[in-house]
């Protein structure tokens, strides 16, 4: 029998084939690569213009990695996070699942919609909801860039030049100032129907609420009238001048009234008698607004009534409570040989004041009653202010409604007026629905925007126009 043939043992320490991972291995790589790089330059040199075609599509697809599929989401979204919206809406074309998974990643459209200028409701998690309310904002941001956002319309029914106006949850109240129209009207903004008409004296100034109306007069006196028998139910009497501007408080009983007699006065209001008279004006008062106290000072803490007057050149700061007894706080000027006036309009939120002036905005923080900073519009002189927010701002002149971005501090927007006369006292024209200042959220950019008396006894409407 043929001796049987074995393989020959290694030992253990003896030398070995090299592996892939030793050098002699490391240096065979090259030369192996090498090798087939010539055989695929070879193969290329053989082929025609239909392999070559092929060759090209089928690399492609090799060489392409889908790193939206392959990385896990929190990674996914990490990237996402520095590509601006309008990339990441093109990447959204690229196929179903980078649709998905980019339209998926709320905190990215949150953040697009915030530097919009939008109210986010952090609450809300579905991240499909903030790429449509994105897509939204996009839309409305364009329209008031391009000056289409807007609509006017008018409201007819006077017979003669309407002085007072007051706007509140979609109505608006219009008062002639002359006697040949006595007649204060309660106008449904959204239907342009009058829902309420009542007669009352020669107004100057009015405000209201569901139950009541209360109107300042060119008579100087302070009236108050129920909305459903139009029945007068209280007069006040003491002002020597006629009464521009009043404001009123449910839960103190007080009503406020500024008057062309230079004179601030406090009144019972359920009992209609004077409680105070608050002096120090030298011009007339033409802005009283009575509001709660949002921050903490030395003089006031949040909760507190404030009530604030302004004439043509300060505003007076009072502390309002159930001590009606009260002296002047503060006296804001923007000039102290008063060379510089202020406009007749006033806003207070319990936070900041802001006023206009011919320098431009000023606004000023109430905790300290410093002046947090000058808006100045060197393009446009003599804005005069309507609304102010945390976000956005309503401004006007003669021409124009004005929108500027008071993160930027640039006007945005703007919209024609007609011709109209601007009262000194600034109380024939307003601006409707406020809560857009402080940030625009898909559903308040609707109904009245500004409203102004025109010479021809009608009422001129900017509105909202709805979302294309």
């Amino acid at each position: 029998m043929a001796a049987e043939r074995t393989r020959p043992l290694r030992r253990s320490g003896g030398p070995s084939a090299p592996s892939r991972c030793e050098p002699g291995a490391r240096s065979r790589a090259p030369g192996r690569s090498l090798r087939k790089n010539e055989t695929l330059d070879h193969l290329i040199s053989l082929s025609g213009a239909v392999q070559l075609r092929h060759l090209s599509n089928n690399l492609e697809t090799l060489l392409k990695r889908d790193f939206l599929k392959l990385l896990p989401l929190e990674l996914s979204f990490y990237l996402l996070k520095w590509l601006d919206p309008q990339t990441l809406l093109t990447c959204c074309l690229v196929s179903k699942q980078w649709n998905k998974v980019i339209s998926a990643c709320t905190e990215v459209w949150q953040t697009a919609c915030k530097n919009l200028g939008w109210q986010i409701d952090d609450s809300v998690q579905d991240a499909l909801h903030w790429k449509k309310v994105y897509l939204k904002a996009i839309l409305r941001m364009k329209q008031l860039e391009d000056h289409e956002a807007f609509e006017t319309s008018s409201l007819i029914g006077h017979s003669a030049r309407v002085y007072a106006l007051y706007y509140k949850d979609g109505l608006l109240c219009t008062e002639p100032g002359g006697s040949d129209d006595l007649s204060a009207k309660l106008w449904d903004v959204s239907t342009g129907q009058c829902v309420y008409g009542i007669q009352t004296h020669t107004c100057a100034a009015v405000k209201f609420d569901e139950q009541k109306l209360v109107t300042g007069s060119f008579d100087n006196t302070v009236a108050c009238w129920e909305w459903s028998s139009g029945a007068r139910t209280q007069h006040f009497r003491g002002h020597t001048g006629a009464v521009f501007s009043v404001d009123y408080s449910d839960e103190l009983d007080i009503l406020v009234s500024g008057s062309a007699d230079f004179a601030v006065k406090v009144w019972a209001l359920s009992a209609g008698t004077c409680l105070n008279t608050l002096t120090g004006h030298t011009e007339w008062v033409t802005k009283v607004v009575l509001q709660k106290c949002k921050v903490k000072s030395l003089l006031h803490s949040p909760g507190d009534y404030i009530l604030l007057s302004a004439d043509k050149y300060e505003i007076k700061i009072w502390p309002i409570g159930r001590e009606i007894n009260c002296k002047c706080l503060k006296t804001l000027s923007v000039s102290e040989d008063r060379s510089i006036c202020l406009q007749p309009r006033l806003h207070f939120d319990g936070k900041y004041i802001v006023c206009s002036s011919a320098l431009g905005l000023y606004q000023w923080d109430f905790a300290s009653y410093d002046i947090l900073r000058v808006i100045k519009t060197p393009e446009i002189a003599n804005l005069a202010l309507l609304g102010f927010g945390d976000v956005f701002a309503l401004l006007f002149d003669n021409h124009y409604l004005y929108i500027m971005d008071l993160r930027t501090e640039s006007l945005i927007s703007r919209w024609p007026l007609p011709e109209y006369r601007k009262s000194k006292r600034g109380s024939s024209f307003l601006a409707g629905e406020a809560s857009w200042l402080n940030g625009l959220d898909g559903h308040n950019d609707t109904g009245l925007v500004f409203a102004t008396s025109m010479p021809d006894h009608s009422i001129h409407l900017v509105l909202w126009k709805e979302h294309g």
